[in-house]
């Protein structure tokens, strides 16, 4: 079991690994090379840089300096670096389901379509889908019924693609976004997709919406509701579908919501987690498979922090690796 993130550097992007235990505490394991460049920028603007494949064997890493994808195999000692992909200028989100990748490339603005055999990427004939200039994405991933989604901050709305048998997509279908900058999402097991809106960085105006599919759109049910923090960024979801976690990149809070049968979205605790009160910095988090853990990074204090998570979604701290720098980005965990 592993937790994984990035150290998006400029001079050589690294792959960055803790084995976790069964109580969640992390062992640091030595840093791997991407074989390309991160952006060397602090707080890359994405959620989804660094993901797992659903099989949990393999991990794909952007380079967003280099313009390709890392593809590493998971070993019971850490991870191999098997295979380094072109991808388009700037990718920073990658998906993955059955056998397709889906990679979203913000320098020229385009998802790039692979076919993913277990092994290796090859491009799909016929990609990739070119997004408009203004859209300004900040991750791609899976919602309800199948169809790709991607967040435009630039045009504050959400773009649901429908996946053709080929893999390649079809038109999208756009969808206003309940509250200005939609920035992460995340899909529960019922087909509700929570997204975070960063409010453009105005203090205490952050917000989460909730969504379900209607034909082939989405449909808000809780329409841009506050926590009273800073600069919402980065969400998850429980394995059940009952909560979302959601990291409020400005003030080192995370956020616990509950997520209704019918979809509704309920704040319960606006720092149900806490780096330091006021702080910057924490960013993309992740939950591992069982719900009993949440990892989130602080990108500023250079800390990878873990909590436990009880049945009610109630938040213990247990875990702190230090030493990561304050380029690091993305995060996935098992």
């Amino acid at each position: 079991m592993f937790v994984f993130t990035q150290s998006n550097s400029a001079d050589g992007n690294q792959l960055l690994s803790c084995r976790r235990d069964d109580d969640g505490r992390l062992t640091v394991l030595t840093p791997v090379s991407t074989k390309g460049a991160g952006s060397g920028t602090a707080h890359l603007p994405s959620q989804g840089s660094v993901i797992l494949t659903d099989d949990r064997q393999h991990v794909f890493v952007t380079n967003a300096g280099s313009g390709d994808v890392a593809v590493f195999a998971v070993r019971p000692d850490g991870p191999e670096l098997l295979q380094t992909v072109d991808t388009g200028t700037a990718p920073r989100s990658v998906a993955e389901r059955n056998g397709t990748v889906y990679v979203l490339a913000t320098g020229d603005p385009a998802i790039h379509v692979f076919r993913w055999d277990g092994a290796a990427l090859a491009p799909i004939a016929g990609g990739p889908c070119t997004l408009p200039d203004d859209v300004d994405a900040a991750q791609i991933g899976f919602g309800p019924g199948g169809r790709l989604v991607v967040t435009s901050r630039g045009r504050d709305e959400l773009l649901a693609f429908p996946v053709l048998d080929s893999g390649l997509l079809g038109d999208p279908v756009a969808t206003p976004s309940a509250g200005p900058t939609p920035y992460g999402f995340a899909t529960t097991s019922q087909g509700i997709v929570v997204v975070t809106e960063a409010f453009r960085a105005q203090k205490g105006a952050a917000a989460a919406s909730s969504y379900r599919l209607d034909g082939d759109r989405l449909t808000p049910v809780t329409a841009s509701a506050g926590n009273g923090r800073s600069e919402i960024c980065w969400a998850v979801t429980t394995p059940n579908g009952r909560y979302a976690f959601t990291t409020n990149f400005a003030d080192g809070a995370i956020s616990r919501w509950r997520i209704d049968a019918d979809g509704s979205l309920v704040l319960e605790d606006a720092t149900a987690g806490l780096t330091q009160d006021g702080r910057s910095g924490l960013r993309d988090e992740d939950l591992t498979d069982d719900g009993r853990f949440l990892y989130a990074i602080d990108a500023d204090a250079g800390e990878l922090r873990g909590w436990a998570v009880d049945g009610v979604g109630v938040l213990t701290p247990i875990a702190t690796a230090a030493g990561l720098p304050a380029t690091v980005a993305g995060l996935a965990a098992f």
